[in-house]
């Protein structure tokens, strides 16, 4: 049989995850709910961790997404235990981006899974060279489950392209925003999200819209390209987003993506090569290189871009990527046993 816990939380990728999981018949090991306060939550994943104990058999499989805090070693342990087999899917590297733990006591939590869904092949060779020795599986990017469906006609526009940029809007994370004009030659910028400080811009080319809900901006956003962007700098991704950035695969990617929208990513991110060699996007080794990439596709070249940005948008409503994670885990624990 396999299993699975449910994440219970409100961060998108892993509830579709878990969607995905219940999709392709893994059971949920999380069978009650004690609250969503910190007490409540705590009783949920213990519950949920200890039925382990008496729900899962030799040659079981448990699926975990990562990270769990306090849980994970110990849902792991019980598992092996009982002679079940682990996959995990990778969310964030605490070594990696929050500093809080070294990647030495990291991968000693990761050693207890028997086979990890990585972001890429970045981070597959970050896992390796710190040690992992299971099996590994590069998810490439995160998919998206919505049943909004975006109706924007598919052709090169005919004006100034509009790019498009949603998600944190402060400084604190992204003041390059606050530091555009200059180089926004023959483009312009719709803003969506909680926390930009309109008052204080001055540039004729930034629009800022607001918060708009996900399944909105998926199913009414009119734009060109969606930019995959973090720091104060225009010339490169900076700051502990930044360089993450290095490494992992942003759910804002597939969040552009699903809405049928062809991105513009960060030449020196983790995803640049999936992105341009599946050509739903461009890279850019700085964003005053924005004007001279876009003008330099032709018409076709770009719708072409548009429908592949479409069809990988529908191959993430589908559970696609994980699907392929899953079987790939399968694959390697049969030959494993």
């Amino acid at each position: 049989m396999k299993y699975y816990i449910e994440v219970g939380t409100n961060n998108k990728a892993k509830q579709d995850i878990d969607e995905i999981c219940r999709r392709e018949g893994f059971r949920n090991l999380t069978r009650h709910n004690f609250g969503e306060g910190g007490v409540g939550r705590f009783l949920t994943k213990l519950v949920s961790v200890t039925s382990i104990l008496w729900n899962l058999k030799k040659n079981d499989v448990l699926f975990l997404q990562y990270p769990m805090k306090k849980f994970y070693y110990m849902a792991c342990t019980l598992a092996q235990w009982k002679g079940a087999k682990v996959v995990t899917v990778i969310h964030d590297l605490g070594a990696f981006r929050r500093h809080k733990l070294t990647a030495e006591k990291e991968n000693k939590r990761l050693s207890k899974t028997d086979f990890l869904i990585v972001h890429n092949p970045t981070m597959r060779d970050y896992v390796i060279k710190h040690g992992f020795r299971g099996g590994v599986h590069c998810l490439q990017i995160f998919d998206y489950l919505s049943q909004s469906h975006n109706t924007q006609t598919v052709q090169a526009s005919q004006e100034l392209p509009t790019i498009v940029y949603a998600g944190n809007l402060g400084r604190w994370r992204n003041d390059f925003l606050y530091k555009l004009e200059p180089v926004m030659k023959g483009w312009q910028m719709d803003l969506y999200g909680k926390g930009f400080d309109d008052q204080s811009n001055g540039n004729p080319s930034l629009h800022y819209h607001g918060f708009m809900a996900s399944d909105d901006f998926i199913a009414r956003v009119q734009a060109d390209f969606g930019l995959v962007w973090d720091g104060d700098s225009l010339d490169e991704c900076t700051g502990d987003w930044g360089e993450y950035l290095r490494i992992n695969d942003p759910h804002k990617t597939s969040f552009y993506l699903r809405a049928g929208i062809p991105v513009i990513v960060w030449s020196q991110a983790a995803m640049a090569p999936f992105i341009v060699s599946e050509k739903v996007g461009i890279s850019v080794d700085s964003l005053s290189q924005i004007s001279e990439r876009v003008a330099q596709l032709s018409s076709d070249n770009y719708i072409q871009m548009r429908q592949n940005a479409l069809d990988m948008g529908q191959r993430l409503n589908e559970g696609y990527y994980i699907k392929q994670g899953l079987t790939a885990a399968n694959d390697y624990l049969n030959q494993h046993v």
